[in-house]
């Protein structure tokens, strides 16, 4: 070969090398996410969390008379728990991280990657999404900047970087294995992100990002036996916690409000089929039909119905939201505008008072086991008794202790029963017991 010819087949190793990763730097022509690295990882922080011990979560417990009745002259020692965060706004000095992370906290210490150990404020907390916002000093911080998770294919290449283990810093690598995932939780506002760059116990609440070093997740769960990974990670999209992030902010909460629909996939498609409208709703005011297929929110798509679900858990009460709806052969755009959840709400204004806050509808779905009538939960108001016994937006009750239920009618009739009560509950693809009493 001459020396030409070997100068050609060099160049074009080079280049097809470097065409490999698109935008990814180079090193002596092999593709090095190093660079990008060097600018991200000092955003992402460990998070060390001192929470209340168990006695200070018992309203019993903190009180020295009960202590003593029951043979119990001191508290317990408080837990120490480790996970890690994502600093996304350096002039502010605010740190995404999961709600299960700094839960209970009674202290958090943030350490960056210089080593400095800084003590944060909990702004908020969202259980729904498992969402937590900190805010530290802000001084000589670096901040990674929002991508679009929308944006986001399967097979699109993907960083997950956290504290595994408290070790420090990771970075992983990997590629983006499905999308809108759902049901892992009892939560209901899922739709995550699945990709099978390593998450480890501790790298909760780290950051994943795509090859541009834009934020795109929020590291969240690991699916493994006693908690190891298996290649199988999940991640809250960044479009969802930045919905978190902002209401957090002015808020200290997320004020939830109702559409009014309940929902379901489509079969063989993308986008959310309208099962019911209820009366009166914001929805039934917009014009919102039953077999309506909402395909879009806010310019953005809809691929399926936990999706639709958990982005209009993040909307803020009282803001109108464009959706854009199939019906038959047409196409159009219609505006609601989010309302307030009611206590006590249920359909034709018949209140339950086992499940307060809780708005219920009669619901016809094919595919629901047993029947294909049941009660479908369309919004749930935080802190009310429906809530605290786990039910979220998009339930479907099919039954109580067992025993099918296909109307709110024969709910509240079934609540009635003496000794345990559990309903069973169908989420996304799940049945699961959701105990009551």
């Amino acid at each position: 070969m001459t020396r030409l010819a070997l100068l050609v087949c060099m160049l074009l190793a080079a280049s097809l090398a470097q065409a490999q990763i698109p935008g990814v730097a180079t090193r002596d022509g092999v593709p090095t996410l190093a660079p990008l690295l060097d600018r991200v990882i000092p955003a992402v922080v460990n998070i060390a969390v001192l929470q209340k011990s168990p006695d200070e979560q018992n309203p019993l417990m903190r009180d020295p008379f009960f202590r003593r009745f029951f043979g119990m002259p001191g508290q317990s020692e408080p837990q120490i728990a480790a996970g890690s965060g994502v600093i996304v706004d350096a002039k502010n000095g605010y740190v995404l991280t999961n709600a299960h992370v700094i839960k209970d906290a009674r202290e958090v210490v943030v350490t960056l990657k210089d080593n400095r150990r800084l003590p944060a404020k909990v702004v908020g907390n969202d259980v729904g999404t498992d969402i937590g916002l900190l805010k530290v000093d802000p001084k000589n911080l670096v901040e990674v900047k929002f991508g679009d998770s929308d944006a986001l294919q399967v097979g699109d290449f993907v960083i997950a970087i956290g504290n595994p283990f408290g070790l420090g810093q990771t970075a992983t690598s990997g590629i983006v294995s499905a999308l809108g995932r759902s049901g892992l939780s009892v939560q209901g506002y899922e739709h995550f992100i699945q990709a099978d760059a390593l998450i480890n116990p501790g790298s909760s609440g780290g950051a994943l990002i795509n090859l541009k070093g834009e934020l795109v997740g929020i590291n969240s769960a690991i699916i493994g036996p006693a908690g190891g990974n298996v290649g199988i990670g999940f991640a809250v999209p960044v479009v969802m916690a930045r919905a978190v992030m902002d209401q957090l902010i002015r808020f200290g909460e997320v004020k939830r409000g109702r559409l009014g629909i309940s929902m379901q996939d489509v079969a063989g498609g993308e986008g959310a089929q309208v099962a019911e409208v209820q009366p009166n709703s914001p929805a039934a005011q917009a014009g919102l039909r039953k077999g309506d297929v909402v395909t879009g929110l806010n310019s953005r798509p809809v691929r399926g119905a936990a999706e639709l679900r958990a982005r209009l858990a993040v909307v803020p009460v009282g803001e109108t939201v464009e959706l854009k709806v199939q019906r038959g052969k047409e196409s159009q755009v219609v505006k609601a505008r989010i309302g307030e959840i009611e206590a006590n709400q249920a359909a034709g204004g018949q209140a339950i008072e086992q499940l307060a806050g809780a708005a219920l509808a009669d619901v016809e779905k094919k595919g629901l086991p047993g029947r294909d009538r049941a009660v479908a939960v369309t919004a749930v108001k935080e802190g009310t008794p429906a809530y605290q016994h786990g039910l979220r937006p998009g339930d479907i009750i099919v039954g109580v202790n067992q025993r099918r239920v296909t109307s709110v009618k024969d709910l509240a009739k079934a609540l009635q029963a003496k000794g345990r009560v559990a309903l069973n509950v169908l989420r996304g693809e799940f049945l699961l017991t959701v105990p009551v009493r």
